[in-house]
């Protein structure tokens, strides 16, 4: 099979590149959600798990992009320059133990990323059964990339063709893996986007002002659709064996933490916008600053019909849902 589109090692120069631009963005925006979760919260607390999960995020981004910085040198400067075919050749052979590093870091950042999105999604349904598939899924996405990790290091081939080198190795990995992922980061996106639209429209009722919840419900549509689609050019530049792949790939990492720390940020912004309603109306917050302290609530409005939520009553930004009770408080 040979590969098409540019030089293999022109478009690893060119994946350096690109990397290092959209790296630079996930840096301001982390620093960013940084702010929104320490300083924005000082009153309420710091959010610590999410704060976590954010260093972490840029933690792995940040170590991909050294790694491939290190791989982009040998290759060009340091061992491609000897060997048998060129800077080109060297970036085809698989076994190259640098590609299995930066798969590691890709496949690690992943998994953080989709976990968040299902324990989110969690969080708002409040049932272990809407998680089930995504968290088989997830499931998959940690066996396919654990194995396509595995196989880059098994594999011995020197061949000039990368995706020649590949067949029968790692290759159906690859696409199982990123199936995987577009399938897991998807559906859980859809799950909560659709259940923080439903809440706010079986409670818009109970309130005199317009909610403001929406933006966040369009700002995890539109990250999930970033991630899927850069996931898709991926792939199919895998498939068709054309060396965009590589670009593709390597930008994945750090749009990965861009997306989360958009939403976060996105929540920050929503909750300084919120309308201080009447005790009597939903206070809403997508994605809660505290959700392990989650809980069904029931509140009673106006014209004296009950309605259950879910919220949290330890914190004032809260995501309560309004299933209303047919029949009239006694």
């Amino acid at each position: 099979m040979v590969s098409v589109g540019m030089p293999l090692d022109a478009a690893c120069l060119l994946a350096v590149a690109l990397e290092g631009i959209v790296y630079g963005f996930s840096v301001l925006m982390f620093m960013g959600t940084i702010w929104s979760l320490t300083y924005k919260q000082r009153v309420r607390g710091i959010n610590r798990p999410m704060l976590a999960v954010a260093i972490l995020l840029l933690v792995f981004s940040t170590a991909h992009i050294i790694a491939n910085i290190i791989r982009a040198e040998d290759g060009l400067v340091k061992y491609g320059v000897t060997f048998p075919g060129g800077p080109a050749a060297w970036f085809a052979d698989p076994s190259q133990k640098t590609l299995a590093v930066l798969h590691a870091f890709y496949v690690l950042q992943t998994l953080l990323a989709d976990g968040v999105v299902i324990y989110r999604c969690y969080v708002v349904w409040r049932s272990l059964w809407i998680i089930i598939l995504p968290s088989l899924l997830w499931c998959s996405v940690a066996v396919t990339g654990s194995c396509v990790i595995y196989s880059y290091l098994q594999v011995s081939s020197t061949s000039g063709d990368f995706f020649a080198a590949v067949l029968g190795g790692p290759t159906h990995w690859v696409t199982a893996f990123f199936a995987s992922t577009m399938a897991t980061n998807g559906l859980s996106s859809g799950l909560l986007a659709y259940r923080i639209w439903m809440i706010e429209r079986n409670v818009s009722a109970t309130r005199t002002t317009k909610g403001n919840i929406m933006p966040i419900v369009r700002v995890l549509l539109d990250a999930a659709v970033l991630y899927t689609v850069v996931l898709f050019i991926a792939l199919i530049c895998f498939l068709l064996s054309n060396n965009g792949e590589e670009p593709a790939v390597d930008l994945i990492t750090p749009i990965i933490s861009i997306t989360f720390y958009m939403v976060l940020i996105r929540i920050a912004i929503n909750r300084d916008n919120r309308t201080h309603t009447s005790t009597n109306e939903t206070k809403l917050s997508t994605l809660q600053q505290y959700p392990m302290q989650v809980h069904i609530s029931k509140y009673t409005s106006d014209d004296g019909t009950q309605a259950y939520g879910v919220g949290n009553e330890d914190q004032p930004s809260t995501l309560k849902e309004g299933f209303r009770n047919s029949s009239p408080q006694p």
